[in-house]
């Protein structure tokens, strides 16, 4: 995990100012295992003492984002996005509709049927996204719906 110096110079070699709300937004979803929610950041924000307004947490989030410090995931299910921080690792994951949980997929599936498409199609194939849904263990122990 980075200290504050660094997340510090990422900031400035993206050309933003390092301020307390972004390093610590950076610190907070660094730490997560999963991706979060702006209203998650602002209440993780809150309890760590640094008073801010959801609204602040929004555009600085979408500063990040687009400075690609920060990816932005959005679920089709859902209308909110959520926020990761950037390890510049190549994720897919599988998502239960039940509990929310998110696990991150180890490999990519998609490596090789991407290369047969482009072979067919001539098309240059520069970024995918994969999320596959459905119902974790614990929620399927619950007798939430499963696959018939």
């Amino acid at each position: 995990m980075k200290n504050k110096t660094d997340r510090r110079e990422d900031l400035k070699r993206k050309g933003l100012k390092s301020t307390r709300h972004r390093t610590a937004i950076l610190e907070i979803l660094e730490k997560r295992t999963q991706p979060a929610t702006a209203e998650q950041v602002f209440f993780e924000l809150n309890r760590a003492g640094i008073s801010t307004s959801l609204s602040t947490v929004y555009r600085e989030l979408d500063r990040l984002v687009n400075k690609n410090l920060v990816v932005q995931v959005k679920l089709n299910e859902s209308k909110k996005a959520l926020y990761e921080y950037n390890r510049m690792i190549h994720k897919h994951y599988l998502v239960c509709l039940g509990c929310k949980k998110m696990i991150s997929l180890d490999t990519c599936p998609l490596k090789a049927y991407e290369k047969q498409l482009e072979e067919q199609t001539h098309f240059r194939i520069t970024d995918h996204k994969l999320n596959l849904y459905g119902y974790c263990p614990e929620c399927q122990a619950k007798g939430l719906p499963h696959k018939g």
